[in-house]
């Protein structure tokens, strides 16, 4: 697949078929993340994947239940889901989707990493300069295979747990928790707004999305 194709139709995968996904796949997903730039080629990440149904099961009811508390406070803000626009209703819900379903899920992967850049003075900033283009690579080497992915942050929703659970120590960061399956929804195209909404060319020249 042409990577602006697979850039275009990354859509965020929230529901997902049970089907089993081979785990030269997730070494591929891997590959890719780690073919990711990172500050000073430093490469100061590392990647947990969960495919052991006991610990996704204990992952989808603490997640869920915060996130039933979540979208049970915005209902009750906005006087119900109905009152949000479409694209927030659709995401909320299915957030609270994939949360449920965690144990069902194929794979799991954080993407984590500790301060190493720059060597003598390590410091919180250059930690997420490599985390986040590796999670990139993630979600479009899946895309490209096929496979859905949706990069979340249900990790800030359990963090003590999920460090207990997994044993990840206190001075490991984690960037992002990204579900990896068989998508049952259809890809994109994505909906975004036009280029020249965001570009400055030369310099700011003013607020051009006033």
């Amino acid at each position: 697949m042409d990577v602006f194709e697979a850039m275009e139709t990354c859509r965020a995968i929230r529901f997902f078929t049970k089907e089993p996904v081979p785990d030269e796949m997730i070494d591929k997903i891997l590959y890719a993340a780690t073919r990711a730039p990172s500050p000073g080629n430093s490469q100061g990440w590392d990647f947990i994947v969960v495919t052991d149904a006991t610990i996704k099961q204990a992952l989808s009811a603490k997640i869920s239940t915060v996130m039933d508390a979540t979208v049970g406070a915005i209902q009750q803000s906005m006087g119900g889901l109905d009152a949000l626009d479409d694209v927030t209703r659709r995401m909320l819900q299915g957030t609270v989707n994939m949360a449920k379903t965690l144990g069902d899920i194929p794979a799991i992967i954080l993407v984590c990493g500790k301060k190493v850049y720059p060597p003598q003075a390590p410091t919180e900033q250059f930690v997420w300069s490599a985390l986040y283009p590796a999670a990139q690579n993630i979600l479009l080497a899946a895309r490209a295979l096929g496979l859905g992915t949706c990069f979340t942050t249900y990790q800030n929703t359990c963090e003590k747990e999920l460090r207990e659970l997994l044993h990840i120590p206190a001075d490991v960061y984690i960037a992002a928790f990204i579900p990896v399956g068989w998508p049952a929804i259809n890809f994109g195209p994505l909906a975004r707004r036009p280029v020249e909404d965001f570009v400055h060319r030369n310099g700011w020249q003013g607020d051009l999305r006033a």
